[in-house]
């Protein structure tokens, strides 16, 4: 008997954990940074073409090993109308590296370019049933200003479970390019940071006979150090905004343009 759509998310998100520690764990030189982020603010419901209060819980992790990195992050959405979209409802995303200078312990770097990596993404979504598998490459630039500075380019292999499994449609390959940074930066005694990315999805049909547009999703976040301005413990609890903007979002050909309230919690 085949396992529900659920069923194959939990069992997929428990591997992707289990994978994430053992790779960790091979290395004595392993370092991780986990977050967590409040989101306040209105997002978007393309289907029903409104924009509905809404928060969004996040937990994020970014880790470096011996042979790469790894970046994880885990959105848990509730809004304030129950209509089918975003009612508690989670998205996530994993992207593990294989650093080509490391795994050759050599210099891979080329100019601006500091290191070569393949990246290996997973993106899965919970009452949608979405899940895509995103392999490829990734360019780390050696930028001044920039704490990080990446290019990735990868596939877009679509795993959905389909209509037939009240999950989103079917669609084409397609592929995505992404661009993500942090760049810390201080004015007189404060500390401010403005990090985030920025993707580039192609169009790809669907088994619904339409097409999907290609998508443009960017998400710029602008945080103040409270921890250090209010009681010198740097790098703890940051506010500040986030900015959305999404054309053609989740497949469909509204677009998004919104401000989010923004507080991170970093371990």
């Amino acid at each position: 008997m085949s396992k529900s759509p659920v069923a194959c998310l939990v069992s997929c998100l428990v591997r992707i954990a289990l994978l994430t520690v053992a790779l960790t764990a091979a290395s004595s030189t392993a370092f991780a940074q986990t977050e967590f982020h409040l989101q306040a603010g209105k997002l978007r419901n393309p289907f029903a073409q409104k924009s509905v209060q809404s928060l969004v819980l996040t937990v994020q992790q970014a880790s470096q090993w011996k042979l790469g990195d790894s970046f994880f992050f885990l959105d848990y959405v509730i809004d304030r109308e129950t209509d089918g979209f975003n009612d508690r409802d989670f998205y996530a995303e994993w992207y593990p590296t294989l650093s080509i200078g490391k795994m050759q312990q050599s210099d891979a770097s080329l100019g601006l370019i500091s290191d070569l990596a393949i990246i290996a993404g997973i993106n899965m979504g919970g009452d949608a049933k979405v899940l895509k598998f995103l392999p490829g490459f990734r360019a780390s630039w050696d930028i001044p200003g920039f704490l990080f500075l990446n290019t990735d380019l990868t596939a877009y292999i679509d795993q959905n479970y389909g209509v037939a499994k009240s999950g989103a449609p079917k669609e084409g390959h397609s592929f995505m390019f992404d661009v993500n940074w942090a760049a810390p930066f201080e004015i007189g005694s404060q500390s401010f940071a403005i990090m985030g990315h920025a993707e580039y999805i192609g169009s790809r049909s669907n088994e619904l006979g339409s097409r999907n547009d290609a998508s443009i999703l960017a998400q710029p976040q602008f945080v103040w150090d409270i921890g250090r301005a209010a009681a010198d413990e740097p790098n703890q609890l940051m506010f500040g905004f986030e900015y959305q903007y999404w054309r053609n979002k989740v497949g469909t050909d509204d677009d998004e343009n919104t401000i989010q309230f923004l507080v991170v919690w970093r371990l």
